[in-house]
This record gives C-alpha cells, structure tokens and sequence, in this order.
C-alpha cells in the first residue's frame, strides 16, 4: 500500500519577513505571514523524475519568495483520492493550492468548485476556471525532438517508447514522439507501451526487455521511479535509451544517447511566483516550450555526430517558429508483451 505525507516545509510565521503579502493584496488575510503554497504530488519526491522535478521546484519558490509550503504525497492517481488529498490542503489554510501533473485535471475542476476562495493550478494540465488556471511546461516539443532523433541514429528501424498512466501530458508524449520519428524515419517501426504505472521496476524491465528482443536498439521511456528497471534491460542488452523530465545525458551516460528535457518544476515555481507576486490570474493556461531553451530542450550524448546534432538544431527552431506543428493523438498500434 502507498502510504502518503503530509509535510510542511520552510514555514515562516514572523510578520513582515520576506515574502509576507501587501496589506492591500487581494488574499489580505495572510498579510500578517508569508504566503501559504501548498502542493500535491500524486507519486514520490523522490522518484527521481516528474514528481521529484516538481518537488523541486516547490522548494525553489519557498527559496526565493520566503513562502510557507506544504505538501502531500504519496497519493495514488485514482480520482477519489487525488479530490480527498486536494480538499485536506485546501481545508488547512492554503491561498494557492497546486496539484503537480496532468492526472489532477478532473480531481482539481471538482474540489477547485467546492473552495471559491482558494486558487488552484494544475502543472501540465489544460483546465481552468473561475479559481483555477494550468501551467504547462510543453514536454511533448521535446519528444518531437526525441524521435526525430531516434529515427536519424536507430540502426535496426525498431524503436520503442515506454510510460505508465495514460495521462494527457504522456499521451501527447506519444503522439510527438512517434510525429518525430515518422518525420525523420517513415520506415521506422515503434514499439509503443503503457504500463499502467509510473514506478514499477519490475514491470519496466521486462517491457523493456520485451522491446528490445523486438528488435528495438532504442528505447523512449517517460517514467518516473520505474525507469530503473528499464535502465537495467538497456545496459544489460546494449540498448540505447532516450529519457525525459530531467537530464539523463548527464547521469546514467552509458545508456542514454538523448533526453527529451522538459523542467516541470517551472510550472511549479512559475505558479507560486506568480501568486506571491500578485500575478496569478485564473482561467488561463500558460505554456513553456523550446522558445524557452531553460524549459525544453533535447539533450544529445556527445556520441551523436554533428550532422544530427545540426539538423536537430534546425527541427527545433522550426518548431518554436510555429513552422512544425506537433500532434497531441497517436492512431496507430500498440506493442503489448506477452
């Protein structure tokens, strides 16, 4: 059973301390006291991916703009209990309340109804309200990016990706990842899976592994504390992976050639800043994508040779000029291992 935590961290109480709210600000009931942000991760904070990387970005805004923070996680991604989770932030005392990724979508429309006089923001997802409004740091630009490159550096015309819960943002994961590989690669076949979890190692592994005696030599994986098991089948078979979220180029180089960047916890930070700043509007939802290199960005291991490094430089800046326009659905068949 997962167990959930309940925390808060960096609490500040003093009147007057950086970040307290003007007497005249629109939540003028916290002016005596910083800002109380609170956030739901539907996962682990320390899974070394989504939730972590949003985790991450709470704790930046605490940082920065003196904030009181709190958190739930732990919290399995079923409607009824991301609601439950939602309302026991909402009832302690929270201004803000972000629910950190696209399965909240539902859960936070609903709670979001019960509580006028909260504001809440919802980090990849694309609802809004009277209350609510949705960050979006735009993950699938990159994985447009990850299969452009996948179909430029495969050698067997078998690719693979891998992801868990059939969320939107993952879905559109798919979508551009696969776009991408048609566009460099139409003769490329994808082996694409959805688990049903984020955090299963010994489920990655043996998809992983099921992939690659497909024929896969390189595998997409949007995963969070799972990726493990998918790690372990590439170095153990020689494949090539392609991360995404954070920089895997960098940590585990000897599997990774790519990594499909997208720093969700810019959603989180940009969220609380623009609350502590007095810029949060609601009913709106804001984006980041490769325009903004610091957000999205596709990681290349220096392995990959400068003529895809350059055409990828150009598929990139054909994108954020609006020029490529990367799908959200993918229609084609699934890969579902015995």
């Amino acid at each position: 059973m997962v167990m959930s935590r309940r925390r808060f961290i960096g609490c500040m109480a003093v009147a007057g301390a950086a970040g307290a709210l003007d007497a005249g600000a629109a939540f003028s009931v916290f002016a005596a006291e910083p800002a109380k942000v609170a956030a739901l991760f539907a996962g682990k904070i320390d899974d070394g991916g989504f939730m972590e990387a949003g985790y991450r970005g709470l704790l930046r805004a605490r940082d920065r703009f003196g904030l009181d923070t709190g958190y739930i996680d732990g919290i399995p991604p079923q409607r009824e209990r991301l609601q439950q989770a939602l309302r026991e932030l909402a009832g302690g005392g929270a201004a803000l309340v972000i629910a950190h990724g696209g399965q909240n979508n539902e859960a936070a429309q609903t709670v979001a109804a019960e509580f006028p006089g909260t504001q809440f923001a919802v980090t990849q997802g694309g609802v809004k309200s009277a209350n609510l409004s949705s960050y979006e740091v735009l993950q699938e630009q990159s994985a447009w990016l990850a299969g452009a490159a996948a179909g430029l550096l495969t050698k067997t015309n078998v690719v693979g990706h891998m992801s868990g819960i059939r969320v939107r943002p993952g879905l559109k994961g798919r979508a551009a990842f696969a776009d991408g590989l048609r566009a460099t690669n139409p003769k490329a076949q994808l082996l694409t899976n959805f688990s049903g979890t984020q955090d299963d190692n010994a489920g990655s592994r043996r998809i992983a592994l099921a992939e690659i005696d497909a024929g896969a030599d390189i595998i997409f994986t949007m995963l969070n504390a799972g990726r493990s098991g998918a790690i372990e089948a590439c170095r153990a078979r020689g494949a090539r992976q392609i991360g995404n979220v954070g920089d895997w180029v960098k940590s585990v180089p000897d599997v990774f050639i790519a990594s499909a960047i997208a720093d969700v916890s810019m959603a989180v930070f940009d969220a609380a800043g623009d609350f502590h700043n007095g810029t949060w509007q609601p009913n709106v939802i804001r984006q980041l994508g490769l325009a903004n290199p610091d957000a999205v960005r596709l990681a290349l291991a220096d392995s990959v040779p400068q003529q895809v490094r350059q055409q990828i430089t150009q598929y990139a800046e054909a994108i954020a000029a609006g020029k490529i326009k990367v799908p959200d659905a993918y229609e084609g068949p699934e890969f579902n291992p015995a």
